[in-house]
């Protein structure tokens, strides 16, 4: 029993040391962003790595997921007489929900898994040391372009997916199921609101690409300079992420739509 006791305090210790670690982490990146916007270089390749690379997994997510969706809403609404809603129904659940919880996900595995793994070889291999010895800071110039890319990167492709999974659900309905194309997006023009279903679809999405995307730093930072330290941190940061976008994702509807 005592031992058992032992164990929980010593990893409840580990666990706040590690908070700990990660937000002195996270107030270095933030303070090392400033020093981006003169190389911008720097935060362009990082874009094209993180966001260019991750466009077809976001893309072909977002077609089969808005085509299934529509599939799907078509036979539940046909049981009330609604299919004119389809379209409507369809870009909801996109633009509130799927698309940036999906997109956060999908660039959690492929971008964040990335980051991990670049930044924990490089801290095996002591090239992050070596910087530090030639007065250059690593957060300055390896984390914060990352960071930075990161945050941009995440509502575009979570905008992507929700358009392209817009489309996939008009292909199906209109295409497949015989919905009217233009009722299809009349409802969806006359009842999608900007502020309510647009702009809190753009918070989450920076949510959750700030999150994610620290996430997989600090563990690639933080990881242990072994080849199996990495693979473990890499992991660290898919499981991690995927846990922290959906508890945040309750948190943020609860209050964005709490009172609708």
């Amino acid at each position: 029993m005592i031992e058992q006791l032992q164990l929980l305090g010593n990893q409840t210790r580990g666990s706040f040391a590690k908070l700990g670690r990660g937000t002195r982490f996270l107030l270095q990146t933030l303070s090392g962003i400033g020093s981006v916007i003169p190389r911008p270089r720097l935060l362009l390749n990082q874009l094209y790595s993180v966001g260019v690379l991750s466009f077809l997994i976001i893309t072909i997510s977002g077609l089969f997921v808005g085509m299934v969706l529509s599939l799907q809403g078509y036979y539940t609404l046909s049981d009330f007489g609604a299919e004119a809603s389809l379209g409507l129904m369809v870009a909801t659940s996109l633009v509130r929900e799927l698309g940036p919880v999906v997109s956060a996900l999908l660039f959690a595995g492929r971008a964040g898994s990335a980051l991990t793994a670049e930044i924990g070889l490089m801290k095996a291999t002591e090239q992050l040391s070596g910087m530090e010895m030639m007065a250059v800071d690593p957060i300055q110039r390896i984390i914060a372009p990352r960071f930075l890319a990161g945050l941009i990167a995440m509502p575009l492709l979570a905008g992507l997916f929700s358009a392209i999974g817009i489309l996939g659900g008009q292909l199906v309905g209109s295409g497949l199921l015989g919905v009217d194309d233009g009722a299809y997006w009349a409802q969806m023009q006359a009842k999608i609101d900007f502020q309510d279903d647009i702009v809190n679809g753009i918070i989450k999405s920076i949510t959750f690409g700030f999150v994610t995307t620290w996430i997989a730093l600090f563990e690639g930072y933080d990881a242990t300079p072994t080849a199996e330290g990495v693979s473990r941190a890499t992991t660290r940061t898919v499981v991690n992420s995927a846990f922290s976008v959906l508890g945040l994702d309750f948190i943020l509807t609860a209050l964005m739509f709490g009172d609708d």
